[in-house]
């Protein structure tokens, strides 16, 4: 699977590496992806979500309530 955070959406960024020479050849920045199992008391189960660093600060900020609340209405699966 890539490097897509389910919360936030932030995806690979795609640029050029430059040497010393100014040779310059493709490369992409992945986000810091962390797979998190979170409970969800309303549905008494846990979820796994694929997130980025951000998505877990986002997580806690917001609630795992709120954010799963999100991702379904975007129409993801949860």
């Amino acid at each position: 699977m890539s490097a897509h955070c389910q919360v936030t959406g932030r995806k690979p960024s795609f640029g050029k590496s430059v040497s010393h020479s100014h040779v310059r050849t493709s490369r992409r920045w992945n986000p810091n992806i962390q797979r998190r199992r979170y409970y969800l008391p309303s549905e008494g189960r846990h979820v796994t979500l694929r997130v980025s660093t951000k998505g877990i600060k986002t997580i806690d900020r917001d609630g795992i309530e709120a954010v799963v609340k999100a991702i379904r209405a975007r129409g993801e699966k949860v």
